[in-house]
């Protein structure tokens, strides 16, 4: 297999592979979640914001994340996502076997992926909490800051349904001043009343173009009308945004 075909499959299968060797055999285990008195870090999901290495410092693109949660260190680099076993103990965060995806990802900063990718495999870090910043700096020296993230806002944000087949091209956005949502079904536009209350939407009756596209489209577009005409709860978490009604319809759709 050349190494072309073979950056095809890892990126095809996602596959996770150790990014350096473990180190040591220690058990994770979350310990307090806490940096002192201060608040915890442990069930935040913290966007990084830059990474400083070798003298250097690199800004950090966006969706670059990492969450530390039950033993376990999850997020993405950017472009790969990673995962480690996570050690939390006073100010301390280890962090070992340390695994990730090898993804080739166009119009990302790869460079930028590696270094953040090499400051947090299989390291200890004393970690520094102040409000909502994070700063973790490793014995090495290298420096990590990161800030908690927030959840997407309902209103104003294009939401792009997640189905099989609409390949991103249905979405929805709310206008909680206007009282609208509006977007696409796949194929069709829509447009509809839009009532935000207490976790809930209340949709009125879609208005929709009348186009006729490919069945797999329309069968999507069924799907999504279910939604209409009712009541809705709704629950944004981070930038995932699920929509479930009384029928029993369940769609969930991400931030654009």
């Amino acid at each position: 297999m050349d190494r072309q075909k073979q950056r095809m499959t890892l990126t095809a299968a996602a596959m996770l592979v150790p990014l350096m060797a473990a180190c040591g055999n220690e058990k994770a285990d979350s310990g307090s979640g806490s940096v002192g008195a201060e608040k915890p870090v442990t069930g935040v999901r913290w966007s990084v914001d830059s990474v400083t290495a070798d003298g250097r410092t690199h800004k950090a693109p966006t969706g670059a994340h990492v969450t530390i949660d039950k033993g376990r260190a999850e997020g993405s680099f950017s472009c790969n996502k990673f995962g480690a076993e996570a050690t939390v103990d006073g100010d301390r965060i280890r962090l070992s076997k340390t695994m990730s995806t090898e993804m080739a990802c166009e119009n990302k900063p790869m460079e930028f992926e590696e270094t953040l990718a090499r400051a947090l495999s299989d390291r200890e870090f004393k970690a520094r909490v102040d409000g909502d910043r994070l700063t973790l700096t490793s014995d090495q020296g290298d420096t990590v800051r990161l800030t908690e993230a927030q959840d997407a806002p309902l209103s104003g944000t294009k939401w792009n349904v997640t189905t099989p087949r609409t390949d991103g091209r249905a979405h929805l956005t709310f206008d909680e001043k206007k009282g609208t949502v509006s977007g696409s079904l796949g194929c069709n536009k829509v447009n509809a009343e839009a009532t935000v209350r207490d976790g809930d939407i209340t949709l009125g009756r879609p208005s929709t173009t009348r186009m006729m596209c490919e069945d797999s489209l329309m069968s999507d577009e069924k799907t999504l009308l279910r939604l209409f005409d009712g009541k809705l709860k709704y629950r944004v978490d981070h930038q995932t945004l699920t929509l479930t009604s009384e029928n029993g319809t369940s769609v969930r759709a991400v931030a654009e």
